[in-house]
C-alpha cells in the first residue's frame, strides 16, 4: 500500500474511531468496534497501532499535525515571525476546539487510569508546543517580544485558549465559529504585545 492510500485508509479509520467516541464514548471505543466501523481487519489495526492506546496516540498526532505542519512551513520558509504568529493563532484555536479535539479530551478525562491524558499531553502539546517556542525564539531574537521564549509562548497559549477548550468539552459553551476564533486570536496577540512587546 502506497503512502497516499495508507493516509486515506488511516483517515477512514480515524473517522470511524471519532464516530464511535461521539456515539458511545470511551467505553465503546475498542479496536474491534473501530475495525468493524471502518471495514478494516482487526489484524490491520493491531499491526498499525499496536493497541487502543496506540490508536489514540495516532488520532492525537494526526490532529496535532494540522498545526505543527503549518508552523514548520512558516518557520522553514523564513516568514516574519509575527506573521507566522498571526496565522498560527486562529489555526491552533480552531484545532483545539474542533469536534475531534473535544472528543479526544473527553475520552482522556473519562479514563480513570490517566493513560490517555498522558498520551494526549505527549502526542498533542508535546508535538506542537516546542514549535511554538521555536517561533517565540525568533520573536525574542528579533527584539519583538521580551523573553524567555518558553515563558512568552506559554503566556500566549494561555491568552489564546483560556478556558474555552474545557468549557467546550464539558458542554458549558458552544463551539465558537471561525470569526470568533479569529477575534480571540487577534485579542491574544494584542495582549501579548502589550505585556511583552518591545
Amino acid at each position: 500500500m502506497g503512502p497516499d492510500a495508507r493516509d486515506r485508509r488511516e483517515e477512514e479509520i480515524a473517522r470511524a474511531a471519532y464516530d464511535i467516541l461521539a456515539e458511545k464514548g470511551l467505553p465503546g471505543l475498542s479496536m474491534l468496534a473501530v475495525a468493524k466501523r471502518a471495514k478494516a481487519s482487526n489484524e490491520t489495526l493491531y499491526r498499525w497501532y499496536g493497541d487502543k492506546i496506540g490508536l489514540f496516540r495516532a488520532l492525537i498526532a494526526r490532529n496535532a499535525a494540522l498545526v505543527a505542519d503549518r508552523l514548520d512551513a512558516g518557520l522553514d520558509a523564513g516568514a516574519p515571525p509575527r506573521a507566522v504568529l498571526q496565522q498560527a493563532g486562529p489555526l491552533l484555536l480552531e484545532m483545539l476546539l474542533s469536534p475531534r479535539a473535544i472528543a479526544l479530551n473527553r475520552a482522556a478525562a473519562a479514563d480513570a487510569s490517566d493513560s490517555l491524558g498522558q498520551v494526549l499531553a505527549e502526542a498533542g502539546r508535546g508535538a506542537v508546543f516546542p514549535r511554538i517556542v521555536a517561533l517565540f525564539d525568533r520573536l525574542v531574537a528579533e527584539g519583538l517580544v521580551a523573553g524567555p521564549a518558553e515563558a512568552a509562548a506559554a503566556l500566549w497559549v494561555d491568552l489564546l485558549v483560556g478556558d474555552w477548550q474545557i468549557r467546550c468539552a464539558t458542554g458549558a459553551m458552544a463551539r465558537p465559529d471561525t470569526a470568533a476564533c479569529a477575534a480571540r486570536a487577534s485579542r491574544a496577540e494584542d495582549l501579548l504585545f502589550r505585556l511583552l512587546g518591545r
